[in-house]
């Protein structure tokens, strides 16, 4: 044998080694990059993203102020750290720009921040900052959940919205049919009440005081449950309640009012073929309302009935069009945050008013809507308070 064949076979067979070798290092790599890989897909597949929001075109008459206003852009990022173990939260910015050197109007806040704790059916946890179990647009306030451009009135000055709470609580299906949900959670500061805009103020989104805490819950109930009900029929009663002391400030720094708040409140919504309809009624009663000031009520009043209709014709629902829709709506709402006033309190009349909005809904998709509509407030002021033109488009993810 020569050699030059001497050192073929040499180098041959030290090639051949240091394949051998560098086979398993190269194995080993593609399965951690692989593993990586697929841990990061996993991890990556418990995050759950969306959101919504809602810009607005707003018109009225006289003095009113016309304008343009990206009203809320909230962003929804959720995790399942297990099957059993999920956290969700909400961030909002209200009005587009926030700038407390100009006094711009806007916000940002923390509306949801909870982890459910799934332990059960009939039993599950909740603890962080969960929206306020009582009304329908408090707990369903996307724009395409609701008719109109602006939330109704009702859920400004009656039940607040959005109104969160921070605690902690249980919820879950008694049965299929009956639902509930009870918490404890951070109180009210009564010390911002007042005549014309009621308990609004006195929600604290920052770091609420535990001093006074709250009592709530809310139950649910489904008649048509689990079968199918003539028409198309959907329906669900509601009824939740609310009571809590009124010596809360943000930081634990409670301003030093005496008094209570209790809520009752019962709601509805209701389908039947092609028409849909919901109402709200509430009962607010505030011990202490005299040594609060500000003009609060003893007792705040109010409640809203809506019904809509779907025109939209199945055979247009093709194409583009094929998941869209067109409601058309009339509400009615009678809200007075001076219902009952304390001995010597005399009323102010701006806080006892009425609404009637009449509008459509055009939904491009479930989940994207263009509304428009018309307003005609009134209250028992001597003040003639403008008629509103309103246009919107609101959309969800």
């Amino acid at each position: 044998m020569s050699g030059k064949e001497n050192a073929r076979r040499n180098c041959s067979g030290s090639l051949r080694y240091k394949v051998r070798t560098l086979i398993p290092g190269v194995v080993v790599s593609i399965m951690l990059c692989a593993g990586s890989a697929w841990a990061a897909a996993t991890e990556t597949s418990r995050f759950t993203f969306g959101g919504y929001g809602e810009m607005h075109a707003n018109f009225g008459e006289g003095k009113a102020p016309d304008q343009f206003d990206i009203h809320r852009l909230v962003a929804y990022v959720g995790y399942e750290f297990a099957d059993w173990i999920r956290f969700h939260s909400e961030v909002e910015i209200e009005h587009a720009f926030v700038s407390p050197e100009e006094r711009s109007g806007g916000e940002v806040s923390v509306e949801q921040a909870y982890f459910d704790l799934l332990l059960y059916d009939r039993v599950n946890v909740r603890v962080g900052r969960f929206l306020t179990p009582i009304g329908i647009v408090n707990r369903k306030h996307e724009p395409p959940a609701f008719n109109g451009v602006e939330r109704p009135s009702f859920d400004q000055f009656i039940l607040p919205s959005t109104w969160s709470s921070d605690g902690i609580g249980i919820f879950g299906s008694l049965v299929p049919a009956l639902k509930y949900e009870v918490y404890v959670a951070g109180g009210l500061d009564g010390s911002k009440f007042n005549a014309v805009d009621g308990i609004r103020e006195g929600r604290i989104e920052e770091r609420p005081s535990l001093n006074n805490p709250a009592f709530m819950g809310r139950i649910d109930y489904f008649p048509f449950a689990g079968r199918a009900a003539a028409w198309g029929q959907v329906l669900r009663i509601g009824a939740s309640a609310y009571y809590s002391g009124v010596n809360n400030g943000n930081g634990g720094n409670n301003p030093g009012v005496s008094g209570n708040l209790l809520i009752y409140s019962g709601d509805f919504e209701y389908s039947i073929s092609k028409f849909d309809f919901r109402g709200v009624i509430a009962h607010e009663r505030i011990q202490g309302a005299k040594e609060i000031g500000n003009g609060t009520a003893s007792e705040i009043f109010g409640w809203y009935l809506e019904g809509g209709y779907h025109i939209f014709p199945d055979a247009w629902k093709k194409g583009k069009l094929a998941k869209s829709d067109v409601v058309v709506f009339a509400r009615y709402e009678d809200l007075n945050t001076q219902f009952r006033m304390p001995a010597g309190v005399v009323k102010d009349p701006a806080g006892d008013r009425t609404q009637w909005t009449a509008g459509v809904n055009f939904y491009l998709t479930p989940n994207v809507v263009v509304k428009a509509d018309y307003q005609v407030p009134d209250d028992n002021s001597a003040n003639r308070l403008p008629k509103l033109i309103n246009f919107g488009l609101g959309w969800q993810y």
